[in-house]
Parts: C-alpha cells; structure tokens; sequence
C-alpha cells in the first residue's frame, strides 16, 4: 500500500491505494505554514490516513509527496514554495524518520499529470495543463513524465502569444499566463473578492465590458496552451485541471470555440480537432495525490529490484 499526498497552500490531499492503482483511504486537512508545520501536516494526514477504515497502516510501504515549487532533481529538497512559507526543505529528512518509509517528492504539477494519466486509463500520451494562480503543463507517455533536457517540458506559461499582450511577471509582455494566469487576471480585475476569476465570468455575463475582455484572454491563453501542447508533442489528449477548471462548462465553452475559430483559417488546424482533444479533470479528482503515490510506488520498486 502507497502514500500520496498533495500538499497545496490551504488543504493537503492524502490518499491510500493499493498494488491495482486504487485509492482504498482518503484524508483532507489544513496545511501548516512554515517548513516546520508543512512537514507535521504530512506526518498528521499520514496517521490520519491509517485509521480510516479499511486501511491498514501495517501495508505502507512508500511516501510520495507533490507539492509546489522546485524539486531539486534526485533529491527530496524543495525550494522556493512560497505559496507554503517555504524557502527550502528537505523532506526525507523532514519526515523520514517519523514515517519510517522511503519518501520520494515530486513538483505538484508533475505530480498532478502522473495522476490524470492514470485516472485516464494509464495508456497513450497526455498532457496535462494547469490552470491556477499560475499556468504550467506536464507530459506524461505511457505512464512516465516526458521532462526533456533540462526538465522543463511542459512549462508553456511563459511563451509569449503576443508581443503586444499584458505585461507578465517574468518580463515578457503576452504571455499565456498573463491571459490566462489566475494571479495576473485577479490583479487586472482589480477587484476584491475570494474567487475573482468566477467573479470575472459573472461580470462578463452581465455585459461587464473590462470583465469580457479578461475572459476572452484567459480563452484565448488556454487555447493558445493547447494549440502549442498538441503542436510540440501531438498527445492524444490535454486534460485540464487546477483550480480554474472549477469552472466547467462555462470554462470548456469558451475554449472550445476559441479553439475552432483559430481553425477556421486553417485546413491543417481542422484537420488536428483541437477542440476533441481537450477534457476537463472530474471535479474533486485526487489527482495530484494519487500521482504522488505513483511517485512513490516507483520508488518502494526501485528499491525490491535492487534487494533482489
């Protein structure tokens, strides 16, 4: 039995699942603040994790920990996730002995593609693009993480689509996540509110003129994203998720028809059916957890094949 958690700014995300891929236990609570707290959340959803019943705390046999910002490669260090209070953090050390498990760590992103592979049917390639405070992707083939040369494959936020476009916070001006970013469009709405990007689509229902043009951009972005994921790598499906993908409908509308009226132009583009190619994420789907425990689960194998 694998662990996965998803250690996000506000709620960590725990999941228990078996040898066949299934999630057999399932745990949400708060995230502590600080590197301090981050490492006692886990350690808390891991035994809150063994007295749910049916699971059997005995059966643990790996960690797997998704989590925001930069994991150093082959390592279990995380920097710079100041969404958690956290400059640097190593979790083995964190972590280990309390848990007496091997813990590998994944970026949450990546973590969240291995996930929506295998919730998908763990078969084909697939990208998966996540729409929240930033914009970022991950290419999953066959099961494994597609990270190029230098690990950054999939990071399409800051490709700029138009040179003309909003100022974006790495210097660029049209970046996708400067349309579509929920960060940069909360800070062009300009108004106070707990979710201002579905408080930019009610505007915009409402014939808000400013908020119309913000949520033409976040479209056009995530098209954009798409276009490029499916141009680059031709994977069979984009998945979308993160916390924009609350949307739904509303959002999958806007992206679709953005998506077929750039192929109007182009025999090449129709011929691609973009807009067949794109899913939403089941709401409530624990996938960056389960994605996590997959992490982990490759390194409980990793370890039997090296024992023999």
């Amino acid at each position: 039995m694998r662990i996965g958690l998803d250690v996000g700014g506000t709620k960590t995300d725990a999941v228990a699942v078996d040898d066949t891929g299934t999630i057999i236990g399932r745990v949400r609570q708060a995230t502590g603040w600080g590197p301090d707290a981050v490492a006692r959340t886990i350690v808390e959803a891991v035994a809150a994790l063994g007295r749910v019943p049916g699971v059997d705390a005995s059966a643990f046999r790996s960690v797997g920990v998704g989590i925001p910002g930069q994991v150093e490669p082959g390592t279990t260090r995380v920097l710079h996730a100041v969404n958690l209070g956290v400059d640097e953090l190593d979790l083995d050390t964190a972590i280990g002995s309390a848990l007496a498990l091997p813990v590998r760590v994944e970026n949450d992103v990546k973590a969240a593609a291995l996930g929506a592979h295998a919730l998908h049917g763990g078969s084909g390639t697939m990208a998966y693009l996540n729409l929240g405070t930033g914009i970022a992707a991950g290419i999953v083939v066959d099961g494994d993480l597609w990270r190029g040369a230098r690990g950054a494959a999939g990071e399409v936020g800051h490709i700029s689509v138009d040179p003309g476009g909003p100022r974006c916070r790495c210097g660029q001006r049209g970046c996708i996540e400067a349309f579509a970013g929920g960060a940069a469009i909360a800070e062009r709405w300009a108004v106070p509110g707990s979710l201002p990007v579905r408080d930019v689509f009610d505007a915009a229902d409402a014939g808000n003129p400013h908020a119309r043009t913000l949520r033409a951009g976040l479209a056009r972005g995530v098209a954009a994203a798409v276009r490029i994921l499916v141009l680059t790598a031709d994977v069979d499906i984009v998945i979308l998720g993160g916390g924009i993908s609350a949307l739904g409908d509303r959002l999958m509308a806007d992206v679709s028809a953005e998506l077929s009226a750039s192929a109007q132009a182009s025999s090449f583009l129709r011929s691609l059916r973009l807009d067949e190619r794109v899913e939403l994420l089941p709401a409530g789907s624990p996938a960056a957890a389960l994605g996590a425990a997959l992490v982990g689960a490759s390194l409980d194998t990793e370890g039997a094949l090296a024992r023999g």
